[in-house]
């Protein structure tokens, strides 16, 4: 339904955690490279525990060759700079959420971009620089879900 997609990611931890998310909501994650680890890298295997099987991960070299592979509806760019919220936006079946590096966020290059449809931010208090990439993914994804009514996702006990 959406994509998460993942810009030179470069913390294992944060990308197991966000691969585990992606595992439990059927959501397919890019990668873009170059990465700051092996997906093989044991402690993105530890975040990640079982789901990696369970996970539709797809490296990309480039931005460009995801947006030619996957043809996403629309590319939502997430960014501190962002004049819109996450929750000001309607998000639509086959959103590709795009999250930059952990040290720096996206590229002021990248954020140009003519198929960037909105650039949308996660509210904090005035003094914090970021979230963690993997909440922050979490919260967007969550969000975008909720909006489409968690489709094909179930509660606990049902």
């Amino acid at each position: 339904m959406f994509h998460v997609v993942l810009y030179h990611p470069e913390i294992p931890p944060n990308t197991g955690n966000i691969m585990r998310l992606c595992a439990n909501t059927a959501t397919s994650l890019h990668l873009i490279h170059p990465l700051g680890f092996t997906l093989d890298d044991r402690s993105l295997r530890r975040a990640g525990l079982d789901y990696r099987e369970w996970a539709d991960v797809i490296e990309h070299q480039t931005l460009d060759d995801f947006l030619r592979e996957a043809v996403p509806s629309r590319l939502v760019a997430f960014t501190r700079s962002a004049a819109q919220t996450h929750t000001e936006v309607a998000f639509a079946p086959g959103d590709a959420l795009l999250f930059g590096p952990e040290s720096d966020g996206l590229p002021a290059e990248e954020l140009g971009r003519p198929e960037i449809w909105a650039q949308i931010r996660i509210p904090m208090v005035a003094r914090s620089r970021s979230l963690n990439l993997s909440n922050a993914v979490a919260i967007a994804l969550y969000e975008a879900l909720r909006q489409q009514g968690f489709p094909g996702l179930i509660g606990e006990g049902k």
